[in-house]
């Protein structure tokens, strides 16, 4: 019998789908089932190749603008991570029959960004530029009506309009600590700025990074399963980076592991982006243990119990 080396493994727990991913993904997949095939979906439902891979196995076509449709009685779908206000009148215009599964704590920030222009405040995002849910945020006012701030340089030569009637919103996915560190300058040097009534970074995201820098302290490497263009998902790699496991990388399937990079560890910790389905977690573990003899333990930090309404021409009767 092959002698298979000792390994212990410590799951992050928070991880993996939230809520608004939840939502989003059975958006899809009831529509489907309700309209039949197909379903458009606008950009990436969430970022997971997987996830979405599936979904156009079951029907669903996804585009990146509405204009790579042709007049269509099928349900067009938008994106959880949330559209500029341009897209539904577009649809509308179009007379297109459109499901918005725009996570609702995105929708929140929509409101908050509207809300503070209203008020006559010059609204500061903080988040990543071309992110999709950046794009919707700032879509939400007119041009030049919201500034992007990505970083602590930007956060220290921003110059407003007036100090004395300025806010700012978030990105939901944003690392927690690199956020506090630019509210922090922009808070100094304006000391009247508006914030959030509530944080605007998600709990899902707080969760997720919090669970991963317990177990960072505590593994020889550590691997965040999610994709490359999942923002908290990457967020999750940095922070166990900074938590102490240098050894800390991003994969999206268990075909992509570098073997020869987690030779000789003796303790692995895993978290999932919030967008990364549970079975891939699985399928990650399952090809540790064709090479270690795993012990498998689990690091509770929180527990999470949010749900979020579908929309109601989904909701069955």
């Amino acid at each position: 019998m092959k002698y298979l080396p000792p390994l212990k493994i410590i799951l992050c727990a928070p991880r993996g789908f939230c809520a608004g991913v939840d939502r989003a993904i059975q958006i899809v997949e009831i529509a489907l089932k309700k309209y039949g095939a197909p379903v458009y979906v606008r950009h990436e439902i969430v970022h997971n190749k997987y996830v979405v891979d599936n979904l156009k196995k079951k029907g669903a076509i996804f585009v990146e603008e509405l204009d790579e449709i042709t007049n269509t009685n099928a349900p067009v779908i938008f994106s959880a991570h949330g559209v500029a206000k341009s897209v539904p009148i577009e649809a509308k215009n179009r007379n297109m029959f459109f499901l918005d599964a725009t996570c609702p704590l995105v929708s929140k920030v929509h409101v908050e960004a509207m809300r503070l222009h209203s008020q006559g405040y010059e609204v500061i995002l903080i988040g990543h530029k071309g992110h999709p849910e950046v794009i919707g945020t700032m879509g939400q006012l007119p041009n030049g009506a919201i500034k992007l701030i990505e970083t602590i340089y930007d956060a220290k030569n921003f110059t407003p309009n007036n100090q004395d009637k300025l806010a700012f919103v978030t990105q939901t996915t944003l690392s927690i600590d690199d956020t506090a560190q630019i509210v922090n300058i922009l808070k100094q040097r304006f000391p009247s700025i508006k914030q959030p009534q509530k944080e605007d970074i998600c709990y899902a995201t707080t969760n997720r990074q919090e669970a991963v820098k317990q177990v960072a302290k505590n593994v020889d490497a550590l691997i965040v399963v999610g994709s490359s263009n999942s923002s908290n998902s990457k967020r999750l790699v940095e922070v166990a980076e900074r938590s102490g496991c240098k050894k800390s990388i991003l994969v999206q399937r268990a075909n992509e592991i570098n073997w020869e990079y987690f030779d000789k560890i003796k303790t692995l910790g895993i978290s999932a982006g919030a967008s990364a389905p549970e079975t891939l977690v699985d399928e990650i573990i399952e090809a540790f243990s064709k090479r270690y003899k795993i012990d498998v333990n689990l690091s509770i930090t929180a527990t999470e119990n949010i749900s979020f309404n579908l929309p109601k021409e989904l909701r069955s009767k």
